[in-house]
């Protein structure tokens, strides 16, 4: 990304321009407010936490205060993380060629230092995208105090430095990110001693390498994600370190049904048709199992798993439709059989459940498929539609039977326009569409034992 072309081009262009140097801490605040003046959003593509996280994120941040955001697995921490990239400038002024990012009329390296005094207002400057600013690192196990911090330059002694010459030291990716974000991913992962080595930048905002100090007035704003389990399972965060942070905020899983879908919606990479029914199926089958008792909740149930659940529903309605020849792909209910077979590794049973994992996944979903009934076509008469199966006319529906033949095995009743006006589908669009329609009020018949359901090679049929 190439900086615009006005932009000053040295210490003295910018010094009589006005760019005064001022904290990242600073930046974020203004950018905050103004946005929070105007009524923009700070926080693009960030759901469900309206009313909780984000107000508690944003007085932090008013604050100045390093952050910890505490939750389970897929609650959206690292995404709410890396849109604080928003709240920088787009573009900052950097001494050109320097390691660090350090402004050019306050440079804080022996090198940076060194050369503002040779070159004074000739000293070059570069511009650096609000996206350079921000460092992401996962903590694992083997990651090391010179991955964060510096280690000493083997190249740099070779040449002729001492070791206790500062101009040695290769810096890690917290001085890197001077002037800019540091966000930490898993920081309980961290060896205790690899965060004994953040103390100092937290509270001192200075670096310590092999034994002595290099003073670098760092300015960066540290933030972290934490998983509660991690605290008992594979670390913690100790408790200096933890006590140098301002704010720990606590995330959680969408709320409500409607936050749920809105976060499908967004995040899901659907290859076929997916109408709101079934999405709302899925994301209060999400639900049941946040709720499950034969589920692991310490380990939680990813917002990931709904989207991928959407997704696998999307590539069965498009399996099928290959088969079948028909067009557009539209998921139908005998879609979501795909979703427990399919997505079961990715949750965390409970011992003793063992061997009945199938069995509960399918009996959550069709309470999910039958509260979402409920919502959609509560108030209907579907008598009509129970006596039509009922009277000998079945309706077989799998993965290769097209839309039209479930729609030609029943006779034309005014029920059937009504459901596909109630599931927003109206009667002039394709077969797939109102197929998907008709077929939902015939799956919410069955769950309510009205008509008979036999399974067999694939093939579900409705009727007596």
């Amino acid at each position: 990304m190439t900086a615009p072309e006005n932009l000053p081009t040295t210490a003295g262009e910018l010094r009589a321009a006005g760019y005064l140097p001022r904290s990242v801490k600073s930046e974020i605040r203004e950018n905050l407010l103004a946005l929070l003046s105007s009524g923009g959003d700070p926080w693009p593509g960030i759901v469900g936490f309206d009313r909780t996280v984000l107000p508690q994120l944003e007085r932090a941040l008013l604050a100045g205060h390093d952050v910890v955001l505490l939750g389970e697995r897929g609650q959206g921490k690292t995404r709410l993380l890396r849109t604080l990239i928003g709240l920088l400038d787009e573009w900052t002024p950097v001494i050109a060629g320097a390691e660090l990012g350090e402004h050019p009329l306050e440079p804080i390296s022996p090198a940076g230092r060194r050369l503002a005094a040779e070159l004074g207002d000739d000293l070059p400057v570069a511009w650096r995208h609000r996206s350079e600013r921000y460092a992401e690192k996962l903590a694992t196990p083997d990651t090391s105090v010179g991955d964060l911090i510096g280690d000493v330059d083997p190249v740099k002694v070779a040449e002729g430095r001492s070791l206790g010459d500062p101009e040695t030291i290769h810096f890690g990716l917290v001085p890197r990110a001077h002037r800019g974000i540091v966000a930490v991913n898993e920081m309980p992962d961290l060896a205790e001693r690899i965060q004994v080595a953040l103390l100092n930048v937290m509270e001192e905002r200075d670096i310590q390498v092999r034994g002595y100090t290099l003073r670098l007035p760092l300015d960066v704003l540290l933030v972290a994600t934490a998983n509660p389990e991690d605290y008992t399972n594979r670390g913690r965060i100790i408790t200096p370190l933890k006590d140098r942070f301002g704010a720990e905020i606590r995330t959680h899983y969408p709320l409500d049904v409607e936050a749920e879908v809105n976060l499908v919606r967004q995040e899901a990479e659907l290859v076929a048709e997916v109408g709101d029914p079934l999405i709302e199926v899925l994301a209060r089958f999400v639900r049941q199992l946040r709720e499950s008792p034969a589920i692991d909740q310490r380990s939680g149930v990813s917002a990931r798993f709904a989207v991928a659940a959407a997704e696998t529903v999307a590539a069965a309605a498009l399996r099928r439709s290959a088969i079948t020849g028909e067009s557009p792909a539209v998921a139908r209910p005998v879609d979501l059989e795909s979703v427990p077979a399919v997505l079961r590794g990715k949750l965390e049973f409970e011992s003793g459940e063992e061997g009945r994992e199938q069995e509960h996944l399918t009996h959550l979903m069709r309470r999910a498929f039958s509260e979402t009934a409920r919502e959609r076509l509560g108030g209907m008469n579907l008598r009509p539609l129970a006596g039509a199966v009922g009277d000998g006319n079945l309706v077989t529906t799998g993965e290769r039977v097209p839309g039209k033949d479930v729609l030609s095995a029943l006779p034309e009743l005014p029920i059937l326009h009504e459901v596909a006006e109630r599931l927003g589908v109206a009667p002039t669009e394709p077969p797939t569409r109102i197929a998907a329609a008709v077929e939902f009020a015939l799956e919410a018949l069955f769950l309510a034992r009205q008509v008979a359901k036999d399974t067999d090679d694939g093939m579900a049929v409705y009727g007596s």
